[in-house]
């Protein structure tokens, strides 16, 4: 018997024994499947990099969390230095204040006799009381403690005999009619030459000029 094809039933029958026959597939069927796995795949990539950003996050908010000094350690162990060395260096520092005649720290006394006005200054110098037995000698011979002493052949000037005596501005503008101006110039100078009061005597001595 000829086959005779049902188009409305979707079924072919040959020699009076029907077969039923699959439908093709869809295209559209398979164009959104495709699209809903792409999405779905989508969907996935943008929940891991969501988990990883929540992830270096949390590892910066911990680093954030340590201290300026913690982070400071770490850095000075990776680049080998070693922050005890500052310690001299500090004291050094110390010293140069000291010993400038210009420092804020030496500026506080400017009254009284000239001696006395010396021998409060000490201190702020690094010099002991014991010092001011030669800081005396040494300027009794200079200048007698003399705040106008002028030495006409050598242009010195003032109770330390500053040569010139405009060297003296460098600790004020009244340099050359303040015994505490010129006291504090001529203690820096002593400590920034010799050290101390004493070996500028001792030098004095034995040059007849410090």
């Amino acid at each position: 018997m000829p086959a005779v094809a049902v188009a409305g039933a979707g079924l072919a029958v040959t020699a009076g024994v029907s077969s039923a026959q699959s439908p093709a597939a869809s295209p559209d069927t398979g164009s959104a499947q495709l699209l809903s796995d792409l999405t779905a795949s989508a969907t996935v990539s943008a929940e891991e990099r969501a988990e990883l950003t929540a992830e270096r996050g949390a590892r910066t908010s911990r680093s954030d969390r340590r201290t300026g000094a913690e982070r400071t350690k770490d850095t000075d162990r990776r680049t080998g230095v070693d922050r005890t060395k500052d310690k001299p260096r500090d004291a050094e520092k110390d010293a140069e204040q000291r010993s400038d005649p210009q420092s804020p720290a030496t500026k506080d006394v400017v009254s009284g006799e000239p001696r006395e006005i010396a021998q409060a200054m000490l201190p702020q110098f690094g010099f002991s009381s014991d010092q001011f037995s030669c800081l005396d000698a040494l300027w009794t011979k200079e200048s007698g403690w003399n705040v106008h002493a002028d030495n006409p052949t050598s242009s010195a000037y003032g109770i330390p005999q500053a040569l010139p005596g405009s060297k003296m501005a460098s600790a004020g503008e009244d340099w050359a009619g303040n015994p505490a101006t010129q006291i504090r110039w001529g203690l820096g100078y002593i400590a920034g030459r010799y050290g101390s009061p004493c070996a500028a005597w001792g030098h004095s001595q034995s040059h007849n000029w410090y």
